[in-house]
């Protein structure tokens, strides 16, 4: 009884087969076919060797929404030198709730000289060759998302010459906190003062000829450090054509959670607009000379998130392209098997033609008419050894 019902189980799963099997003696193979199927496997290996590489690959997903966070502090992380002597500068900020962050809060002056050294200056030149690249290539700064943390420092590297030559510059490094406001971030002369209509700097006691505010920007950034990020300011550097001269960096602050497999912080970017002028007074051009920096913070957050593809989705591309391929090639080689009948057989039909001859008389033709290339119908006996041929 058992055995019935296994056959029988067995019958019926056979009658559900939506694989019928083809016996081997009534497959029939060809030159042609043999040439399809190779260039269809090859299609299919190159094809599942770039899904693969997209299937191992990750992007970077935007998100925005309204940044509801208005009571916590806005890092801002410094380093700028400056070609004048640490005693002539003064670096502070001032928002818009006329609340005011001296540099002695988290700012740290150290002399150096300003002329880089030779691997100083390679560092520079290829920190601005990348700035011009991303300018042009947006989507490399998901590209540097990605690689944060396993990428080298973009800090300015220690002199590799021990130069005798005196300081005559100042580097103005560290960090700062202040409220997530808009608000001016400048270095001018002097060390600035409180007041109690706002603040000021003590610029009288320095002589004109000593002001000189070429600056060089090796790092500036919001938020939280993170190494490997390189921002829109970073290897920027300004010469002054004036003693009196205003150097203006207008920036918009964006806040931006960044999540991807190496890392999950809390930055923001930036944008920025640089403008610079000479301090003419009698020629209508107002204002103090130094480097100011005014920052605005918008109220959108980006959520920057590293995303997979998942492999239930890679199964389906990859099924998809190779029964895609398969019903492909099959369709084109039965149309170009079948063309190439066609061809072949109006040339066979046109090689025959038909031969006229001639009977004797008392015999009758009872042959079917045959076509000639003339269009004629004709009839063709021979008789041979009392045969009709």
């Amino acid at each position: 009884m058992r055995r019935l019902n296994r056959k029988k189980t067995l019958n019926l799963m056979k009658e559900l087969d939506a694989f019928p099997k083809v016996p081997e003696s009534y497959v029939q193979t060809s030159a042609s076919g043999g040439t399809v199927s190779l260039i269809a496997f090859t299609t299919m290996a190159f094809l599942t060797i770039m899904e693969f590489m997209v299937y191992r690959d990750t992007w970077m997903k935007y998100e925005y929404e309204v940044d509801k966070d208005f009571t916590s502090k806005l890092r801002i992380n410094i380093d700028i030198t400056v070609a004048m002597k640490c005693q002539y500068v003064g670096a502070d900020v001032l928002d818009l709730a006329e609340t005011m962050v001296a540099s002695a809060d988290g700012l740290a002056y150290e002399p150096v000289i300003f002329e880089l050294s030779p691997q100083q200056r390679e560092w520079q030149r290829m920190l601005q060759l990348i700035q011009s690249r991303l300018q042009e290539e947006h989507s490399l700064q998901d590209v540097i998302f990605k690689s944060a943390f396993r990428s080298a420092s973009t800090a300015l590297p220690p002199r590799e010459d021990n130069s005798l030559q005196p300081p005559d510059a100042c580097r103005i490094h560290g960090h700062l906190y202040v409220n997530k406001v808009a608000g001016n971030f400048h270095i001018t002369v002097g060390k600035a003062i409180p007041h109690p209509r706002g603040h000021a700097h003590l610029a009288a006691l320095v002589s004109h000829e000593a002001y000189n505010f070429s600056h060089r920007i090796d790092h500036l950034s919001f938020g939280e450090l993170i190494p490997g990020i390189i921002n829109p300011l970073d290897g920027t550097e300004k010469i002054a054509s004036d003693h009196n001269q205003m150097f203006q960096y207008f920036i918009t602050v964006v806040p931006t959670k960044l999540h991807t497999y190496e890392i999950s912080a809390e930055t923001h970017q930036f944008s920025v607009t640089e403008r610079e002028r000479v301090i003419n007074h009698a020629a209508g051009s107002h204002g103090v000379s130094g480097i100011f920096m005014k920052y605005d913070i918008s109220s959108l957050m980006v959520t920057v998130t590293e995303e997979h593809m998942p492999f239930w989705q890679f199964l389906v591309r990859l099924c998809g392209i190779i029964g895609g391929i398969f019903s492909t090639t099959g369709i084109l080689h039965g149309i170009g098997r079948f063309i190439v009948e066609i061809i072949c057989c109006r040339f066979r039909l046109g090689s025959y033609k038909s031969i006229s001859v001639p009977l004797p008389d008392g015999y009758i033709n009872n042959h079917l008419p045959l076509t000639t290339d003339n269009g004629h119908s004709q009839r063709q006996n021979t008789r041979q050894g009392g045969q009709i041929i």
